[in-house]
């Protein structure tokens, strides 16, 4: 796997390249202390993944991947700033880490990366697009149908606000729309949703990470509305949003 690394912190990219020579399976093409270079070296180059830091000097990296618009390879911001992790979420970055980056931390991200290639692989290989698939991990995926009462019904992902376990139901709250009841377990509707973007955050609540508004110790405010964390899923939690 062919990557680069952009960070104005000379120390920053010797680490995160130690990490990838580390990993025996990425290749550091180039390094960029500037990310207006790394655009123009991409305008030529393809790679496979991008590191990119976010306070920059002249661009910052929010902007710099806004500014990649064909052949986007998968990126993974680095930052030291937590509170950009749900803008970075929004433009479908494959993760988020938060220095100083710990080495397991950095491997999770990169086997991330290569179970998304894996299955972006095995899609052109047999000349599927990929959203006609069973599997709803991909990146490219932007509905499910979830089966209500007689009928399948297409839902947007970008419309779920959050889902809530009921006694035998599962409660899907949707934007401008009444909730969707769905007689499926959580497991079921997790293998339907882009990890990505879903996380579950308590027994009984899936919430989309693109809709949160803040996160306080123990709640997760969406819509106006307070999601409670779960003991045994906070640590999990705090780890997706580098808090």
């Amino acid at each position: 796997m062919t990557c680069i690394i952009i960070d104005d912190e000379p120390l920053a990219i010797e680490v995160i390249e130690s990490y990838c020579n580390a990993m025996g399976s990425l290749t550091v093409i180039k390094t960029f202390t500037n990310a207006i270079e790394a655009i123009e070296f991409l305008n030529g180059n393809t790679v496979d993944l991008v590191f990119s830091d976010i306070e920059m000097p002249q661009i910052s990296g929010i902007d710099f991947i806004k500014s990649i618009e064909n052949n986007r390879p998968f990126f993974i911001f680095t930052t030291a700033y937590p509170e950009y992790a749900l803008e970075g979420f929004d433009l479908n970055a494959t993760d988020y880490l938060v220095k100083p980056i710990p080495f397991p931390r950095f491997i999770k991200a990169i086997n991330r990366v290569k179970e998304l290639m894996n299955l972006s692989l095995r899609h052109k290989n047999l000349g599927q697009p990929l959203e006609k698939t069973e599997n709803k991990k991909s990146t490219q995926d932007s509905y499910i149908f979830i089966k209500s009462e007689y009928e399948n019904l297409k839902i947007n992902l970008s419309d779920i606000y959050y889902i809530k376990g009921l006694k035998d139901y599962l409660k899907i709250n949707l934007l401008n729309s009444k909730p969707v009841l769905t007689l499926m377990s959580f497991n079921q509707i997790l293998s339907k949703l882009p990890d990505y973007m879903f996380i579950r955050v308590h027994r009984s609540y899936v919430i989309n990470a693109n809709k949160i508004t803040s996160i306080q110790k123990n709640k997760i405010i969406i819509n106006n509305e307070r999601i409670p964390i779960g003991e045994s899923y906070k640590s999990k939690v705090y780890e997706r949003f580098g808090i």
